[in-house]
């Protein structure tokens, strides 16, 4: 009997530290790394760009023929949360696209586009803007430094904020679930890390 005291306070130690060995990896909050700062992580390409790690951020700066290119998620989702950290150039085109119906068309009529788009020719649906569904006003620019995307699909609501500020917070219910894409297709992108948690 003398030695259940030391087992329990051994099983204790061992519990804390699998706990913190777990939060530790950001998994233990219900967060998936889809990919961060030392891999690309695992996607299914449509189109071709050139995606390469560089300097702890995937990056790319030219597509391979005239097609946008998009890193596309293996398995879809319904109500999640994404947090992205990106940096681009003031000439990029590219966006994080979510509910895509296909993995294997993605575009802004099967998917909905939530923009990273500066320079785009109408301003109101540019960066910060989900695509012919929430506007946003003024335009925030994201050009030239890194920034965090925080978006949020639950059911027909969704929240996006950049770099803590809100930019949307819309109802739409065209599309329930989906693929999750990365979208190059201009300029200069990089994406540092994307995480998802299911809701």
């Amino acid at each position: 009997m003398k030695y259940l005291p030391a087992l329990a306070a051994g099983l204790l130690v061992a519990a804390a530290a699998t706990q913190f060995s777990t939060t530790a990896l950001g998994e233990g909050d219900g967060w998936v790394t889809l990919l961060d700062s030392s891999k690309k992580g695992d996607w299914d390409e449509v189109g071709k760009a050139n995606w390469a790690m560089k300097d702890g951020a995937l990056v790319a700066d030219k597509l391979d023929g005239k097609d946008l290119a998009y890193l596309v998620t293996k398995t879809p989702y319904k109500d999640f949360q994404i947090r992205a950290e990106f940096w681009v150039d003031e000439a990029a085109n590219s966006g994080i696209f979510i509910r895509c119906e296909t993995n294997k068309t993605i575009d802004g009529k099967g998917c909905y586009e939530v923009n990273i788009f500066d320079k785009r020719p109408d301003p109101t649906y540019g960066t910060g803007a989900i695509v012919d569904v929430a506007k946003v006003d003024p335009m925030p620019k994201a050009a030239g430094k890194w920034n965090v995307y925080e978006i949020t699909a639950q059911g027909p609501h969704f929240v996006v904020t950049l770099n803590g500020q809100k930019t949307v917070d819309a109802q739409d219910s065209k599309h329930a679930s989906g693929y999750v894409a990365l979208q190059y297709g201009s300029g200069v992108v990089k994406f540092r890390k994307v995480q998802i948690k299911a809701l």
